[in-house]
């Protein structure tokens, strides 16, 4: 091992105590999405932590007023070329739940469990740790670009409002790279990073039929229920694993009664896919069912009707020449300290969804752990609740580091 990587290790390590203390104190906050307090309480703890670093926050004002404030936190550089960092202060996590489970931070050999370790308050300690030891080891080059942080106040719930405040705050001129700081993926035993997500779409599918008295005049209705039980298996058969479209019927709901013909049923329907394309075919296939039914009245003929509404859409991230060259640079360091990365698609989203059309962006950029999501632990091991694997914060700092200081100085 050189000196040089020698320091740089060394500068890392010595700092992983703070960066726990750090990250202690966050997981420790409840930043559930609708939790509007805790979640402005971590926005403020985050700002403190990087005050130091020369970073100035800005608050910004949720487009809905229950949730709390996105973060904004900058660094001016000697120069407007600018590297973005990503985050969210959000997790899935309801306060009386990490209670009821005995979810709170806990250190358990080489794990650290709690709500958001991995997902993302130590993605944001991560670049915390990044930071500091870059100013210290490297101040040249920190000091040589405009440095952006930015955490979403609602990706948990894939709110739009995040990436109208991300894309104004980002110039695709001047931006080099967006760096997201979700979770590092092992998919296959081996440190990846992710370079495409799944866009999606959720659409509701609404049926409406025509009630009747279900014992005396049962022929007059149409049944809204058993329309709709025949659009599911259509729409359940638009699932492409070949074009890695996946179509979901995640919720239905119907009728009023038991001695009533239903009047109205819906589904609520999830889409993903990887291609832009993809996805807007699988959404014409169901505007398409949309219309006159099949199902219809013995009496008169009165036909169900169906009416399709596109509630939500988030683009898809796919393959693209920004995101592989940022990919390029990291593997090229990796490969240097002795292992190189996997490139790992994933089907979740990220704010990077939002940003890749734009700027060259990458993520997985946090440490590894596992079990994001889950709260509960059994005795049996069958539940086990989301943790950090301690031994992969420095390695992971350090490649960030290094790779940071190749972008940087080109």
């Amino acid at each position: 091992m050189d000196n040089e990587l020698r320091e740089w290790r060394g500068r890392i390590e010595r700092r992983l105590p703070g960066m726990l203390e750090l990250l202690r104190s966050w997981v420790g906050v409840n930043s559930h999405t609708s939790n509007r307090a805790g979640v402005a309480r971590l926005g403020r703890l985050t700002a403190e932590a990087f005050r130091p670093l020369g970073f100035e926050a800005d608050f910004v004002p949720h487009a809905d007023p229950a949730l709390g404030d996105h973060l904004v936190l900058t660094r001016r550089g000697r120069s407007d070329r600018t590297v973005a960092l990503v985050s969210h202060l959000d997790t899935v996590f309801e306060e009386d739940e990490e209670e009821r489970n005995g979810f709170r931070w806990q250190v358990e050999g080489d794990r650290a469990y709690g709500p958001g370790t991995i997902d993302i308050k130590g993605g944001s300690a991560m670049m915390h740790l990044v930071l500091s030891a870059l100013a210290e080891g490297d101040p040249e080059a920190f000091e040589a670009v405009t440095w952006v942080a930015m955490w979403d106040a609602s990706e948990e719930t894939l709110s739009e409002h995040f990436a109208e405040v991300s894309q104004a705050r980002l110039d695709p001129d001047r931006t080099c790279a967006a760096l997201v700081f979700e979770a590092e993926g092992r998919p296959n035993g081996r440190p990846s990073l992710v370079v495409a997500r799944k866009g999606r779409a959720t659409v509701r599918m609404t049926v409406e039929g025509r009630g009747a008295h279900a014992g005396v005049r049962h022929a007059d209705g149409a049944n809204a229920i058993t329309q709709l039980g025949r659009l599911v298996d259509r729409i359940a058969g638009l699932t492409d694993y070949g074009r890695e479209l996946t179509v979901n019927v995640g919720r239905v709901e119907g009728g009023g009664a038991v001695n009533r013909v239903p009047h109205w049923a819906e589904a609520e329907v999830e889409l993903r896919a990887f291609r832009p394309d993809v996805l807007r075919a699988g959404i014409e296939a169901l505007r398409r069912m949309a219309g006159e039914g099949d199902v219809a009245s013995v009496s008169d003929g009165h036909r169900c009707r169906v009416r399709m509404e596109v509630l939500t859409e988030n683009p898809p991230w796919p393959r693209n020449d920004g995101t592989e060259g940022l990919f390029t640079i990291w593997n090229s360091v990796a490969m240097g300290l002795g292992a190189g990365l996997d490139r790992q698609e994933r089907g979740g989203l990220s704010d990077g969804n939002w940003l890749c059309g734009r700027v060259p962006t990458l993520d997985g950029l946090g440490p590894y752990g596992e079990h994001d999501h889950c709260s509960e632990r059994s005795a049996d091991g069958s539940k086990v609740p989301e943790y950090l694997h301690l031994p992969s914060v420095a390695p992971k700092a350090l490649l960030n580091v290094l790779a940071l200081r190749r972008l940087i100085r080109g």
